[in-house]
């Protein structure tokens, strides 16, 4: 019996995604609930599951259109999988037998053949920008798919001298390889719906907001001494690492209390002021800029929100972070240091007022008590909306970041 699988319900408010990629293909056996479409939608990447076992007889879309919730996606012959795996076994021992095996006679182009057409665009880019063989990189995706870090590290290990699987002969001997040097490539990839919504709603905070940075620095010297004194007894307790963002997360919760405007947006012709402080996270994911939420992160110790930040970035990077986890939010804290940036205006993330961009910490002279000292310094930036937030409450918020970070006693005392 066939079986359609159709767009499952994708979230509140959401109607339609676009198509990411064919987990499957068409012949394939899957069993139920076997992931076989990648969805991608404003905010996550979701999977439709089979609703049923057996084997794929036809795809109804393709990567890159556009489908609705309850749209049929793929239909599936029910309980052919067993005969569908066994037919195919038999076929390969006859065609072995015979020598009528093709990818057995020409292996290398048959890999190459196969891995470009499971690529994703990401993992396209990729390989063309670190110039590296696709076939010859493990995956450590879902049913062994490349990642676009997969490449990345392979690339890597090409540079620092390691071999990928040959990688480099087997480049060496194409005969065209020698004409491509030089060559001037272009490549035209369609915008993933969550890069368009990403686009659409920075360009859209440029465009409604009157936005504006201030800038201070911190003497990171205190949290780096009490993350070196407590670090081990933190993780034996919490099972989890003593972080940067716990600590900053605290921090602005103190800021946010004393300077409530920062905390709250604008709707209309009102002012909406928060009692809570939901902290959205930025956090970096295969298709973009993800900022999943902290929610009541004013009643929650270091140890809950190292932990939530620790699982929202391994979700990240697994594509499994809901609709729900990034729902809301009151100010977000974004962290470039992590990439080596050393100072940046970041933009707010509507329809919250206010970002705090955290850098990195880099040894710099300063002066503490008339002498010349060396301390582990960070620029810290406040970007607000200026319709909202004056100059002095921008300012303010960020003086009593600033201060709690330097003197992190006062998270304990609330000052």
């Amino acid at each position: 019996m066939a079986t359609e699988v159709k767009v499952p319900a994708l979230g509140e408010s959401v109607t339609e995604a676009s198509i990411g990629e064919l987990l499957k293909n068409v012949g394939d056996a899957v069993a139920v609930d076997e992931p076989i479409v990648s969805l991608e939608t404003d905010k996550v990447a979701v999977e439709a599951p089979s609703p049923v076992a057996g084997v794929i007889t036809e795809f109804k879309v393709a990567v890159g259109d556009t489908v609705e919730v309850g749209a049929v996606l793929a239909v599936i012959e029910e309980g052919g999988a067993p005969a569908a795996k066994g037919e195919e076994a038999g076929r390969a021992a006859e065609q072995r037998e015979e020598g009528k095996d093709e990818r057995a006679e020409a292996p290398a182009p048959a890999a190459s053949s196969d891995a470009s057409q499971t690529l994703s665009p990401a993992v396209r880019r990729a390989v063309l920008e670190h110039g590296v063989d696709p076939s010859t990189i493990k995956g450590s995706g879902r049913d062994g798919r490349l990642t676009k870090e997969d490449v990345i590290a392979a690339a890597k290990s090409k540079k620092d001298g390691g071999t990928i699987a040959d990688a480099a002969p087997a480049q060496a001997e194409t005969p065209s390889a020698p004409a491509a040097t030089g060559e001037r490539r272009e490549e035209r990839v369609k915008m993933t719906r969550m890069r368009q919504t990403i686009a659409k709603r920075l360009k859209g905070a440029q465009d409604n907001a009157a936005l504006l940075t201030t800038f201070n620095d911190v003497d990171m010297s205190a949290v780096m001494e009490a993350r070196a004194k407590y670090k081990d007894m933190f993780a034996k307790k919490h099972d989890i690492r003593l972080g940067f963002m716990g600590f900053f997360a605290k921090a602005a919760c103190l800021a946010l209390k004393d300077v409530p405007a920062v905390n709250a947006y604008i709707e209309g012709d009102e002012i909406v002021y928060h009692d809570y402080v939901d902290i959205s996270v930025a956090v970096s994911a295969p298709n973009g800029l993800v900022v999943p939420v902290i929610r009541d992160a004013q009643d929650k110790g270091f140890a809950r929100i190292e932990k939530d930040i620790a699982d929202f970035g391994k979700r990240a990077k697994e594509g499994t972070l809901t609709m729900e986890d990034m729902k809301g939010g009151t100010f977000t804290i974004s962290n470039g240091g992590v990439f080596g940036s050393l100072m940046s205006t970041p933009i707010i993330n509507p329809p919250q007022s206010a970002v705090l961009g955290l850098h990195r910490i880099e040894d710099r002279p300063v002066v503490v008590d008339g002498e010349i000292v060396i301390r582990p310094m960070m620029y810290i930036a406040l970007s607000y909306d200026h319709r909202l937030i004056d100059g002095r409450e921008a300012v303010t918020a960020l003086k009593i970041i600033k201060e709690a970070i330097e003197d992190p006693t006062r998270m304990l005392i609330d000052l």
